[in-house]
């Protein structure tokens, strides 16, 4: 087994939390996600962004609090470095339809995604998903580990039925918070004082994500120990420090029984590090896809 722990220490930090403060903000003032298509699949019409081209594919999944429009940060700088990005809305969230007339509901995001791969004749590709986008990515690895490339699994609780991952979410849970706006729990502090208009466009998107009435989509089976204990796949399991939902010392109880994983850690973010530190993070994810 590797546990390789990276965790990217605060060399010259001040200038890189600057620095991915400003990309943030410039990704929020932007008008959102790009253009995107719809892929007719049984049960959904699912919509995608693709930036397209021959470099090597990465899909990435949204969190429950947001579409594919909040992954605009990842879909500009990892492009950059030339890969092939695609994000979806989904089913359910966004501008993805639910299609009962051509197939059953609600279905499964790792089988929406499964389909979706097949309609962009992806072979093989990277799989990054945070949050809820986590607990699909672990479900779909241990369905179909041999069309991943890698693994990355970002600021998520991973679903876990588990006694140990249930107590420790019973001990850290805040009373009442989750009746706080969304943006309390999933966004840091720092970035809360310091990025208005990244706050603002992060609330819009958030607001335009669940569809009135869309049921969620159940994994395609319970995420426990012995199920990611069979994933083969290379993964990288990035915390961020000041995580409410899923700090690093619970992302700590189920990271370890991965077979073959990473650790790396995004300094002074919340439960939204992509977006509130897109330079770092982008930073982190591109050294693992490197490698792999």
């Amino acid at each position: 087994m590797c546990k390789v722990g990276r965790q990217y220490p605060g060399v010259m930090l001040g200038a890189v939390l600057v620095l991915a403060a400003c990309c943030a903000g410039s990704a929020a003032i932007a008008a959102g996600a790009p253009d995107g298509m719809q892929a007719n699949l049984p049960g959904v019409k699912l919509y995608f962004t693709d930036t397209g081209g021959a470099g090597t594919p990465i899909v990435l999944l949204h969190s429950n609090t947001g579409t594919s429009a909040i992954w605009q940060p990842q879909i500009d700088g990892v492009g950059r470095a030339g890969y092939r990005v695609i994000a979806f809305d989904r089913r359910g969230w966004g501008r993805s339809l639910a299609d009962p007339a051509s197939g059953p509901q609600p279905g499964s995001i790792a089988g929406d995604l499964d389909l979706l791969a097949d309609h962009l004749n992806l072979e093989r590709f990277h799989l990054l998903g945070v949050a809820g986008g986590g607990f699909a990515a672990l479900d779909y690895a241990a369905w179909r580990p041999e069309r991943l490339l890698s693994l990355i699994i970002g600021g998520s609780t991973g679903d876990i039925a588990e006694p140990e991952v249930a107590g420790f979410i019973k001990r850290i849970e805040i009373p009442e918070i989750r009746k706080q706006p969304a943006a309390y729990l999933e966004i840091g502090p720092s970035y809360r004082g310091s990025d208005p208009e990244g706050v603002r466009r992060w609330n819009e998107i958030h607001e335009h994500s669940r569809q009135p009435g869309a049921p969620a989509q159940p994994l395609r089976s319970p995420n426990t120990f012995a199920k990611i204990e069979t994933i083969p796949t290379p993964t990288l399991v990035i915390a961020a420090d000041a995580d409410l939902l899923a700090p690093p010392a619970l992302m700590r109880v189920w990271a370890p029984h991965l077979k073959n994983y990473e650790w790396a850690t995004v300094p002074d973010a919340g439960h939204a590090m992509a977006w509130e530190r897109p330079g770092t993070f982008n930073d982190i994810v591109l050294d693992f896809l490197r490698r792999h």
